[in-house]
């Protein structure tokens, strides 16, 4: 999946017609649409993507080969991915969630704090989910300038500060 960046998701059916609630993670919520054909991670394709409404959180949309109610409700959670290379190119200072994940995370003295798991967004500004050596629990530091001063994508790391006390030792 490398190749490709997630642009967003279905959630589930709207009406009986077939036609799907669609959630974009795009920086132009409709440009969803101009990426097509999109993806789901275990390959489907759709090559179309129609917005027909707009929604609270997302749109409603037809997609190629949903034509009934059952139809959309399977696809209910489904991520979507787009292929990067119709991905717009972004300034030095912004990231797709996938280039992210996976990435080492150091302190600013260069300690290892661990790896990035997922990247998350619940509407106040971006997450970082870290797990840490020797930790069932994951951490999550805010993707923020203050906390996040350098993300080398070429070294596969990002320079943390985080607040103290999120990354606790029991030393």
């Amino acid at each position: 999946m490398s190749d490709r960046v997630i642009v967003g998701a279905i959630g589930g059916a709207f009406g009986v017609q077939g036609e799907v609630r669609l959630k974009s993670y795009c920086a132009d919520p409709q440009a969803i649409a101009d990426y097509a054909p999109l993806y789901s991670e275990d390959g489907r394709a759709f090559a179309q993507i129609v917005l027909t409404g707009q929604l609270k959180n997302g749109f409603t949309a037809r997609i190629d080969g949903v034509v009934t109610k059952e139809d959309a409700d399977a696809l209910r959670n489904t991520n979507l991915y787009a292929e990067r290379a119709v991905m717009p190119s972004l300034p030095d200072d912004e990231y797709y969630y996938a280039d992210l994940i996976g990435l080492t995370v150091v302190d600013t003295g260069g300690a290892t704090l661990g790896t990035v798991k997922n990247v998350m967004d619940h509407g106040a500004g971006d997450l970082l989910e870290i797990t840490t050596p020797g930790q069932a629990e994951t951490v999550l530091l805010p993707f923020t300038q203050a906390a996040v001063p350098t993300v080398d994508l070429t070294a596969k790391r990002i320079v943390a500060d985080p607040p103290d006390g999120l990354f606790a030792s029991d030393d």
